[in-house]
């Protein structure tokens, strides 16, 4: 008789999808409307003000874009960035490389600013990279290596530039101050600490990035004047594409039961959880991967101590526990576990069943 626990019992711990909360799952089964009936356009306003919230921002052009993280991060960048302009690019992971690859497509003259993966970025050397850059990017939450890296001086000291952030894995899971810290744009999706499937980029874009904009965009599906016409930013609004229906319906939902649990209480589960985890690795014999001071609480790597199997490790915790945690991507492959946090997911009650399956695993 297998042993596998079902699918609905699954443990979501890796980088990718996390639990999903309740609320944003049975919202998927809400009946079907129609992308242009009033009822629709009611939610998807109020999708754009509960986003404004997280956000911690007054931009009216802030709207789910009708795809992926990643199509979040080409909305931000097409839109922002044309030939011959220069972006300098803070990579010290895998999410920051491509952005440079993204910038290199839209024809920007990059400037890399590197940093070992596992460190954080110096924001002083992201400043002094380049006399006038039309953008400054950088990843607030490297997926890849479980590092923050700083953003609020970069606001700070940015001058003229576009300070552009990627908020994939900090979105509604650590502190985000859009306004307040002086980012222009920014870009998270719905998997991760905002607790819904993946599916939609929640982004953000202030009247000094709008004001910059490229004229046109060399990508019209994402082209955020259209896409804002049909969100109904601009005052009025304009057939673009058929959204999503059913998932703004869940992140909707979610939303509002992150706004319900209180940001700064969903920030503070988040850390509380990520501590007990880090504690809890730590008392197991393992190490910690990312630099003291700046590791994400809702993303964990730890090195994979020598002989142990990382595909072996990883499969037995799916199959005999029903925990999922990832693998290393790029140079860490094979070399450390990533072990996500987030959303609903982040509660003691899953860092406990981690600790305990991980440590009976691994022996």
């Amino acid at each position: 008789m297998s042993t596998e626990r079902p699918l609905s019992d699954r443990v979501l711990m890796g980088p990718g999808p996390c639990n999903p909360y309740p609320e944003a799952v049975a919202a998927l089964g809400r009946p079907m409307l129609g992308h242009l009936d009033p009822e629709f356009v009611q939610i998807l306003d109020e999708t754009c003000d509960r986003l404004r919230t997280v956000f911690r921002t007054t931009n009216p052009r802030t709207v789910p874009i009708s795809g992926t993280g990643s199509a979040g991060m080409e909305a931000a960048f097409v839109n922002l960035v044309g030939p011959g302009d220069v972006v300098v690019v803070g990579v010290n992971g895998l999410f920051g490389e491509r952005m440079c690859d993204v910038a290199t497509r839209c024809g920007a003259d990059v400037v890399r600013v590197d940093a070992p993966w596992g460190q954080s970025l110096d924001p002083a050397a992201l400043l002094a990279a380049h006399p006038s850059p039309k953008v400054i990017a950088v990843v607030h939450a490297e997926t890849s290596t479980g590092v923050r890296n700083d953003v609020e001086e970069l606001g700070a000291g940015k001058g003229d530039a576009l300070l552009l952030v990627d908020a994939v894995t900090s979105l509604g899971g650590i502190p985000l101050e859009i306004d307040a810290w002086g980012v222009d744009v920014a870009y998270s999706g719905t998997q991760k600490c905002l607790g819904v499937a993946p599916g939609l980029a929640p982004l953000t874009l202030n009247d000094r990035a709008w004001a910059r904009r490229v004229e046109k965009p060399q990508s019209w599906y994402l082209d955020l004047g259209m896409i804002g016409e049909y969100a109904g930013t601009s005052g009025a609004r304009k057939y673009h594409h058929t959204a999503p229906i059913s998932m703004v319906f869940s992140l909707h939902a979610g939303l509002g039961a992150l706004l319900a649990e209180g940001l700064e209480a969903a920030w503070q589960r988040h850390e509380s959880c990520g501590r007990a985890l880090h504690e809890g690795l730590e008392r197991l014999g393992l190490e910690l991967f990312a630099e003291k001071g700046h590791r994400l609480p809702e993303l964990t790597t730890v090195v994979i101590p020598d002989g142990v199997d990382d595909v072996a490790v990883r499969r037995t915790l799916l199959e005999r526990h029903g925990i999922e945690i990832g693998g290393g991507v790029g140079p860490l492959a094979g070399k450390v576990w990533r072990i996500g946090c987030m959303g609903h997911t982040a509660r003691p009650r899953n860092v406990t069943l981690l600790l305990a399956a991980l440590g009976e695993v691994i022996g």
